[in-house]
């Protein structure tokens, strides 16, 4: 079986910098057109010069084959203001502004501790400009469960900020939940989507302890329970324009992962594709796959659709059990087993 289906974008990227930038770009570039680059380095890219220099290097790690074009965002504080998001829009490089809730997940503690009394003038800007704002739909309050801070920040961040600015687009980044979905199919379309990621499609809490702790199945927001990840399947699958393509691919370096006070992310990027095309099939829904993919997101965005098509091959293959590179080992999701699609270009 082989399907051919217009190239796809990813609409969350990690593609951190540095040596790590270069050995994890050409993943990305390989299969997507694409992509929206998450702003939380270190320092964290805040300013509109910030994005386009950051730009720049991503630029220069491109393989000299690929189309790839870095979509990039700034990273909201309780500092930024209404001018930097005027620059961001005349710039023509930035495409959003990511909300972290201080202390969320990695490199979020420079995030924004109040949004409502010190970003809503930004926030304003924003919806005049037509620049999206992508949430970390999580709370920090350490009194809160874990496995219900998604919840707990839609019910007292999220409907509030719609409700008060509804003409503002929100991008509910990597949802988790089936209070999520519920959320944004109650918002009106067009105005509020979510991106969806392949181990919140494919695993459960329970994923995070089979064997023993398992640090690669490790991410935030964290698994949750089945019912939830059955809920996500559904909305994805049901041909639905809300929800489009977010891998939140997140590489560490191995031995950050497996250690004492391991890093929060998972690193699909190799395997992402594969990883849709089984969540569609077993669905039942190959023939919703390529809006999912290739065109909710640019809608949503309004942008162009890609005019370069992907092939999605049914032939097993074997991840890799870790990617070595100078700096030392990535290990990719789903690392040593045996997927039934692989992606190749046209």
């Amino acid at each position: 079986m082989e399907l051919t289906i217009t190239q796809p974008d990813d609409w969350h990227l990690h593609l951190r910098d540095g040596s790590l930038l270069q050995a994890v770009l050409p993943h990305s570039a390989k299969q997507f057109g694409r992509a929206i680059v998450m702003p939380n380095l270190k320092p964290p890219i805040t300013t509109t010069s910030a994005a386009v220099a950051y730009r720049e290097s991503i630029l220069k790690a491109i393989p000299k084959d690929s189309n790839f074009n870095p979509l990039m965002t700034l990273y909201l504080t309780d500092m930024t203001t209404p001018d930097e998001i005027k620059l961001a829009k005349k710039s023509g490089l930035v495409y959003g502004v990511k909300l972290y809730p201080a202390g969320a997940t990695t490199n979020s503690q420079d995030g924004v501790t109040d949004i409502f009394g010190n970003c809503f003038s930004v926030l304003e800007e924003m919806a005049e400009k037509n620049l999206p704002l992508l949430v970390h739909g999580e709370v920090t309050n350490s009194n809160i469960d874990i496995f219900d801070r998604e919840k707990v920040f839609i019910e007292t961040i999220l409907e509030p900020l719609v409700q008060r600015l509804p003409q503002l687009k929100v991008v509910m980044e990597h949802i988790t939940t089936a209070d999520a979905v519920k959320f944004v199919e109650s918002c009106k379309e067009g105005y509020v989507a979510a991106t969806v990621t392949p181990q919140h499609l494919l695993l459960n809490r329970n994923a995070l302890f089979q064997s023993g702790l398992q640090p690669h199945n490790y991410c935030l927001p964290v698994l949750k329970r089945e019912i939830h990840r059955q809920a996500i399947v559904s909305a994805v699958t049901s041909g639905s324009k809300r929800f489009f393509l977010g891998t939140d691919s997140a590489p560490h370096d191995r031995r950050n992962k497996e250690c004492s006070c391991g890093c929060a992310g998972i690193y699909n990027s190799p395997v992402a594709l594969s990883l849709y095309a089984k969540v569609f099939e077993e669905a039942g829904a190959l023939d919703k796959l390529e809006a999912f993919t290739s065109f909710n997101g640019p809608d949503f965005y309004g942008l162009p659709r890609n005019k370069l098509k992907i092939r999605l091959r049914k032939a097993p293959w074997k991840v890799p059990d870790y990617l070595s590179f100078p700096f030392g080992d990535i290990v990719p999701m789903f690392a040593g087993e045996t997927l039934e699609w692989e992606a190749l270009p046209c």
